[in-house]
């Protein structure tokens, strides 16, 4: 792809999300559309979100878990930028029509107090440039269509990467932990969806570790020209598989001494 076609596909992301209407696959549109593309279309999404006034607060890791990476049959998590429009009120309402198709994931979030990248990051590093953890869940919403209506194609990597690593929101709870307090492997969470259980994990089934999440993300941006800054709010990855959040639903993450995360979609 051309850095005019990344724009281009850019442009159409964005209309999807302002009008509420989803675009078709870019791996479709864009024959051969490699990672490189991915991320280079959605560096250019950010670039025009930043250019309207946001404000980049923090990443997303995304795929971290076996089963979604052999769903799309890769071997590697994938990334996505945080924006400050992203952020809502634990325990608030998103407003009707704010999302198209939302999903929630419940992850563990970290907080940064120094930077971070580079390929020789170790997992010192991860804990040493931590603030604090938190728990959290991610909205995600697909201004992609999941499949392709004329031949049944179903969207695939270089799509959702494109598309910000489907990130739309997060909510995290009012609980702020040393990174050490507790072993992040062990850290679990009840996804109850209107009073009913839908999900249950441990932040083992993240990468095994969710500290390993946020290393591959610093060492990731060596190969382009990133890191994580000081401030920065990183989402380590889902360890539940994604909850469909129709309107009028009600979510609630209990992590137990780690903390509750709530959300409502009108």
């Amino acid at each position: 792809m051309t850095p005019d076609q990344h724009a281009e596909a850019a442009a159409q992301l964005l209309r999807a999300e302002q009008t509420g209407q989803q675009c078709g696959l870019l791996s479709l549109a864009y024959p051969g559309m490699t990672l490189d593309d991915a991320y280079a279309v959605q560096k250019a999404l950010v670039a025009q979100k930043l250019a309207q006034g946001r404000r980049k607060i923090g990443w997303k890791i995304g795929l971290t878990s076996r089963a979604m990476q052999q769903a799309l049959n890769i071997t590697t998590p994938d990334s996505g930028v945080l924006l400050d429009d992203m952020v809502f009120v634990n325990a608030s309402t998103v407003p009707e029509g704010r999302f198209i198709q939302p999903r929630v994931e419940a992850e563990i979030a970290f907080v940064m107090k120094s930077p971070l990248a580079g390929r020789d990051c170790t997992r010192d590093d991860i804990l040493k440039a931590t603030d604090y953890v938190a728990p959290s869940l991610e909205i995600l919403d697909t201004r992609i269509l999941r499949a392709d209506p004329a031949t049944g194609q179903a969207r695939i990597i270089t799509d959702t990467i494109s598309d910000n690593a489907a990130n739309a929101g997060i909510v995290m709870g009012a609980n702020r932990h040393a990174v050490d307090a507790f072993d992040l492997r062990r850290v679990g969470a009840i996804l109850k969806r209107d009073g009913v259980v839908e999900e249950t994990g441990l932040g083992a089934g993240v990468l095994d570790d969710p500290v390993t999440s946020v290393l591959w993300l610093a060492r990731r941006m060596a190969d382009y020209g990133q890191q994580i800054e000081a401030g920065d709010i990183v989402l380590s990855g889902s360890f539940i598989r994604p909850v469909e959040c129709p309107a009028g639903t009600a979510l609630h993450a209990d992590f137990a001494d780690f903390g509750t995360v709530e959300i409502s979609f009108q």
